[in-house]
C-alpha cells in the first residue's frame, strides 16, 4: 500500500484564523501495519463521527474523509474562534493484491481502524500432510 501524492494539505500544526464558515482541512496521523493477511490502517480523526466520515474505494485508490464540527455548548457564544469545523482528507493507492471488497471499518473515539484484508489466493494457508 502507497499513500497517494496526490492530496495536498498545510501542515497540522499550522494554526491561522479562519473566516466565519471555513473550514481547516488537515491530514490525519495514520499508523499502518501489514499483516500476513492483510493491512491494518489506524487513523486519528478527532471529533469525527459515522455519519460524517466518508471511506470510498475508487479504481486503485482508498479515500478518507471525515468531518469534525466543534459546536459551541448551549446559551454560549464564542467571540473569537480559530477552528470550527475541520475536515480531514487523505488518500492512498491500493495493491492489487489486496481484497478491496472485503475492508472492514470501524470507527470508535475518533480513531477509525480499517482491515484491509489480501485476496484469498495470495492469503499464507497451510498444507495439510497425509499419511499413506
Amino acid at each position: 500500500m502507497t499513500e497517494s501524492t496526490e492530496v495536498t494539505t498545510r501542515p497540522t500544526t499550522e494554526a491561522q484564523p479562519q473566516p466565519p464558515g471555513r473550514e481547516t482541512l488537515l491530514t490525519p496521523p495514520v499508523d499502518i501495519s501489514e499483516r500476513s493477511d492483510g493491512i491494518l490502517l489506524i487513523a486519528d480523526m478527532p471529533g469525527v463521527t459515522k455519519e460524517s466520515l466518508s471511506i470510498q474505494v475508487d479504481q486503485d485508490t482508498l479515500m478518507i474523509e471525515g468531518t469534525a464540527r466543534l459546536d459551541m455548548p448551549e446559551g454560549i457564544r464564542a467571540l473569537y474562534a480559530e477552528v470550527r469545523s475541520t475536515r480531514y482528507r487523505r488518500a492512498f493507492g491500493l495493491s492489487s493484491e489486496l481484497d478491496w471488497d472485503a475492508i472492514d471499518a470501524q470507527l470508535s473515539n475518533g480513531v477509525l481502524t480499517l482491515r484491509i484484508p489480501k485476496r484469498a489466493e495470495l492469503r499464507p494457508r497451510k498444507i495439510e500432510i497425509r499419511s499413506e
